[in-house]
């Protein structure tokens, strides 16, 4: 978990400074205050490009120097930090215990999961948001699947370019496509495992206070073999789209509300948000599990979406995991969690 966190210059925090505690970590303040920026900087701490996919010139605050600053003390003392200097605000830097690092080693030190009031039309967004959605699932169980992820779209952008000269190198084609299989084999294989995961614990999971969901990868299989050949066979076809038509990045992550045998997309507005917690519940107890590690949650705005039951059937599920930060806009959204939680007011 996070003991210490200092923002520099990110989004409207020129500096603060937060000394988080075990358990609940809960930001209140009224809307504008700086409540899902802070929640956007512990994203950051995890590879990728944070809650709200921004540049890291969007996340740098407007009228400050340029470059920004995160910077978080783990409860087992290893200082981790990110950011983008003002020379290169596109560049991201990591460091770890003051050593350069990858951005991907991130998931190395923490497991981070958010869901925000973006995310309540996940069911029905493009096939492309449930896959980042299922990616970040899967970084919390397995670590590597970022560089196995991004080096299977490093190879798919290097093939794309090549299929797109006039005569393109069969040999080097045929070394990216080979890249692709291994990498795409890897990403396939990682997410079919996090699925059946996760089914498994959201079986198990019959408490009644959040509906029961069912999920299912559909798209590639974890086969390189096929991958391989279907690649060489869809040459002319993936010229002529301008773009690869085959492979993992093509998956969909299909979700069921098992209660009313639904698909999620077909449920009302507050059921898809309650599918979205039990899953994301469901997972967070698997890593807990598997990882010996709870990850951090960052939950936005949650609490004001729910009935007064749920709401308490969320906290109650809430309480064993080690960090969990909520904001709202009113500390009364969080009477029900007791007096041990970090409160901290912004704004």
């Amino acid at each position: 978990m996070i003991r210490r966190l200092v923002l520099t210059n990110v989004r409207n925090h020129a500096t603060l400074t937060l000394p988080p505690a075990p358990g609940f970590v809960l930001l209140t303040g009224p809307n504008g205050a700086g409540k899902t920026n802070v929640l956007e900087a512990v994203s950051l701490l995890a590879p990728g490009r944070g809650l709200r996919r921004s540049s890291l010139g969007e996340i740098a605050r407007r009228d400050g120097p340029g470059g920004f600053g995160v910077a978080a003390t783990l409860d087992n003392e290893t200082e981790i930090a990110t950011g983008a200097l003002a020379g290169a605000p596109e560049r991201r830097v990591v460091r770890i215990n003051g050593a350069s690092a990858a951005a991907n080693t991130l998931a190395e030190w923490l497991s981070v999961l958010w869901l925000t009031p973006a995310m309540d039309r996940l069911f029905v967004e493009p096939a492309s948001e449930r896959r980042r959605f299922l990616d970040r699932l899967t970084l919390a169980l397995a670590p590597a699947h970022a560089t196995e992820t991004s080096r299977y779209e490093a190879a798919m952008r290097a093939r794309n370019k090549l299929l797109a000269e006039p005569y393109p190198d069969p040999e080097w084609l045929s070394a990216l496509e080979t890249q692709m299989a291994q990498h795409g084999t890897a990403v396939a294989t990682a997410r079919a495992e996090t699925v059946a995961a996760l089914s498994g614990r959201l079986d198990r999971a019959r408490d009644g206070d959040f509906p029961r969901a069912s999920l299912t990868l559909e798209g590639w299989s974890d086969d390189a073999a096929a991958l391989l050949d279907a690649l060489r066979a869809g040459r002319a076809r993936d010229t002529a789209a301008g773009r690869t038509l085959v492979g993992p990045h093509r998956a969909d992550l299909l979700v069921r509300h098992l209660d009313k045998d639904i698909a999620a997309a077909q449920a009302s507005t507050g059921e898809q948000k309650a599918l979205l917690l039990a899953i994301v519940l469901a997972h967070a107890d698997l890593v807990a599990e598997r990882r010996s590690q709870s990850p951090i949650l960052l939950l936005d705005e949650v609490a004001a979406h729910l009935d007064p039951d749920r709401r308490a059937a969320l906290f109650a599920r809430l309480a064993h995991h080690q960090q969990v930060w909520m904001t709202g806009t009113e500390p009364a959204l969080f009477a029900a969690i007791g007096e041990d939680a970090t409160r901290i007011a912004l704004g």
